[in-house]
């Protein structure tokens, strides 16, 4: 998609400010515009426009990124709740985003944040290295760069991995994949775990209520389980009447299985009336678990339920006997069952994912912080 929808003009850009932050995916075109090249959007700006994104400009004949080193707030977090069941479950993350988005989702469930188009969003801000060592004295074992998506501050977001990477901490992107080949190769050279967002197996769907397109999330999948070391999980929301049919989801499973393989695993999650679908029902209970059993059939061995309560949708079975090995009441681990190889302990089937020979004890806390240069 070309020509997005300029969101402003030139408020906000100035050369001086500390938030300004060169890019490196883009190219001039020959009217004096410049466009972008980080996500398959490929935004043609005149000088003083944004991206559709929000935060990336056209400055003095740059594409600029307009938020580096601001945030709309830290929180530690369960990194299940990210979620991600297999990465070093029952361990806290520091999670933090900024403002914007690089999908128009019609049904988004963090609109206050990702809609934004207002700087009074970041109200906080922080250098790469306070970041890192804020988790550090946090006790995190990693960052997530999620609320909004990674991909449109990806410059920030690296130079927060480089820091933590120093320190032992490791970085989860929370990304809808909507991402051009070369930036996401230079991305994920430094994630160590990403849940990527598969919001439909529809390409009316994607267009109609994301205004994007399927092809490029399928092919990022792809990217990062087979050409990466980052660890994938997929998270799909669920909506009544738009992307829960039985056709959809078994070719969507069964994509995952052929494409991706039956290890990778899969989140279901409820949806909830908000932004500019207020009118659609919230997601039933029972269709998440339909949507379950369906991927089940379908082959995948690690599915999971979210945005509800159901023990046996947040609990990790062995493929091999089938027996509980991580048991969780939403967010805290209740049961661990791996030996210290990530194996089961009952038939010693080695468990997708990484983990540590004991499991982290954050439980289901959700702790604010303040990082203060």
């Amino acid at each position: 998609m070309t020509g997005s929808t300029v969101v402003g003009g030139a408020d906000g850009l100035d050369p001086a400010s500390p938030f300004i932050h060169p890019t490196e995916y883009w190219h001039s075109l020959p009217d004096g515009r410049v466009q972008c090249d980080l996500c398959p959007r490929a935004c043609s700006l005149r000088e003083g426009q944004r991206g559709l994104c929000f935060v990336r400009a056209n400055l003095s004949g740059a594409v600029v990124s307009t938020t580096y080193g601001r945030s709309s707030g830290f929180c530690v977090d369960p990194i299940e709740k990210k979620p991600l069941n297999h990465f070093y479950p029952g361990s806290s993350v520091l999670s933090f985003g900024t403002a914007g988005c690089n999908l128009s989702c019609k049904f988004c469930q963090n609109w206050d944040i990702s809609k934004s188009r207002q700087m009074d969003t970041l109200a906080s801000q922080a250098a790469p290295e306070r970041i890192a060592r804020a988790a550090v004295d946090a006790g995190c074992r990693s960052v997530a760069y999620t609320y909004n998506d990674p991909v449109i501050f990806q410059e920030y977001a690296v130079d927060v991995a480089q820091a933590c990477r120093e320190l032992g901490v490791l970085s989860v992107a929370v990304s809808a994949g909507y991402h051009c080949p070369e930036p996401r190769q230079r991305f994920y050279q430094h994630m160590d775990a990403a849940n990527i967002d598969l919001k439909s197996f529809n390409e009316e769907f994607y267009w109609k209520l994301t205004g994007a397109h399927l092809a490029p999330v399928l092919d990022t999948l792809q990217y990062i389980h087979h050409e990466t070391s980052t660890w994938l999980e997929i998270t799909t929301l669920v909506i009544p009447d738009h992307n829960d049919s039985v056709a959809e989801l078994e070719s969507m499973c069964s994509w995952i299985r052929e494409a991706l393989g039956p290890q990778v695993p899969l989140h279901f999650s409820a949806f909830h009336p908000d932004y500019k679908m207020t009118g659609v029902p919230a997601t039933p209970r029972a269709t998440l678990l339909k949507a379950r059993d369906i991927a089940i059939a379908q082959g995948l061995q690690f599915v999971y339920t979210g945005n509800v309560h159901h023990r046996q949708g947040d609990t990790t079975f062995c493929p091999g006997c089938g027996e509980a090995v991580i048991e969780r009441d939403w967010y805290e681990l209740t049961r661990w069952g791996l030996n210290a190889e990530s194996g089961c302990q009952h038939c010693g089937t080695t468990i997708a994912g990484r983990f540590d020979p004991q499991p982290g004890h954050w439980g289901r806390k959700r702790r604010g912080i303040e990082i203060t240069e």
